[in-house]
């Protein structure tokens, strides 16, 4: 089998500080937690900023260029910055950090939906930060507005400064986007697909859906037009990863998408959960892949060739 690309998002824009006191929301912490999953062995790291006072999610251009600077002191992992910014920003906030810093990959989310968070309101009874459950709770009417107009937009600011698309796919109707933006030349094959599972609005996270996305990107793009990855929310995180590897895909973790190791045991870190999938490859025989392995598979342009 190939090796495997393992994917440690840090920190994102869903969860809120006072859902686990281990969450990181400084540059600080979000630099060495992001050095502690390349460490454990991630070979790629998914950034979001937070106002480092109120741990709200940020497009503040200074903390992304801080906290960026800092993991490539200390690693050689490659840094993939999010255009989904936090829930409810503008095109123009979510695209910002891209054009200057210019990171090896970017997520581009493929299409729209209702991005749902707003159950984990109730699990807040002493709000750390009163922005907490407003955010949250916002999101029982919000749709996550990914337009073909801004579909392109991202595609072309990426491409502008040398920046891989990491294809953000909620739903298997997005699949049918990708080859639209193919077909117009707005994407270049082979494009890089990560299968977001288990959202609130999105694909349900199973076993049997991540073989009807996998066959579907198969059917439409063709085969050798795409490397996938999966993430999977909350407790179908891990499960998940395994099923994904025995496909032969690859796979991410981190306290973006999960803050548990297991029933009623918050992860300390994202690197717990790299940790965690390290041992399972390990189990079935699977190599993983090093940030300069993970960087010729994914066809990115080097770590020398960024903008921080």
């Amino acid at each position: 089998m190939p090796k495997i690309i393992i994917t440690a998002a840090i920190t994102g824009a869903i969860h809120v500080p006072s859902l686990s006191p281990y969450l990181p929301i400084t540059p600080d912490q979000i630099a060495e937690d992001a050095i502690k999953a390349g460490a454990a062995g991630a070979a790629v790291v998914h950034v979001h900023a937070r106002d480092p006072q109120t741990g709200k999610p940020c497009s503040d251009f200074e903390v992304y260029k801080e906290i960026t600077g800092k993991i490539k002191a200390k690693s050689n992992v490659a840094i993939c910055i999010t255009t989904g910014g936090g829930l409810g920003m503008a095109m123009e906030e979510r695209v910002k950090p891209i054009n200057s810093l210019q990171p090896e990959l970017a997520s581009l989310n493929a299409g729209s939906i209702n991005f749902a968070i707003y159950p984990l309101s109730d699990r807040i009874k002493e709000p750390r930060f009163e922005w907490e459950k407003p955010y949250l709770d916002s999101t029982e009417d919000l749709v996550f507005s990914n337009t073909f107009r801004t579909l392109k937009y991202y595609a072309k600011t990426m491409y502008d400064v040398g920046t891989k698309p990491e294809l953000e796919v909620y739903d298997v109707g997005m699949i049918n986007n990708i080859k639209h933006l193919i077909d117009l030349g707005v994407l270049k094959a082979p494009v890089y697909l990560q299968f977001v599972m288990g959202i609130l609005g999105g694909i349900p996270a199973s076993a049997n859906n991540l073989v009807f996305l996998v066959e579907t990107a198969q059917r439409l793009l063709g085969e050798k037009n795409f490397v996938w990855s999966v993430c999977a929310a909350g407790k179908a995180q891990l499960p998940m990863m395994a099923v994904a590897m025995s496909m032969g895909g690859n796979t991410r973790v981190g306290l973006e998408d999960n803050l548990y190791t297991g029933p009623g045991r918050l992860a300390q870190s994202s690197a717990e959960q790299v940790s965690k999938v390290v041992n399972i490859a390990n189990e079935l025989s699977i190599d993983i892949a090093t940030p300069d392995e993970a960087r010729t598979i994914l066809g990115l342009k080097g770590f020398d060739k960024v903008g921080f």
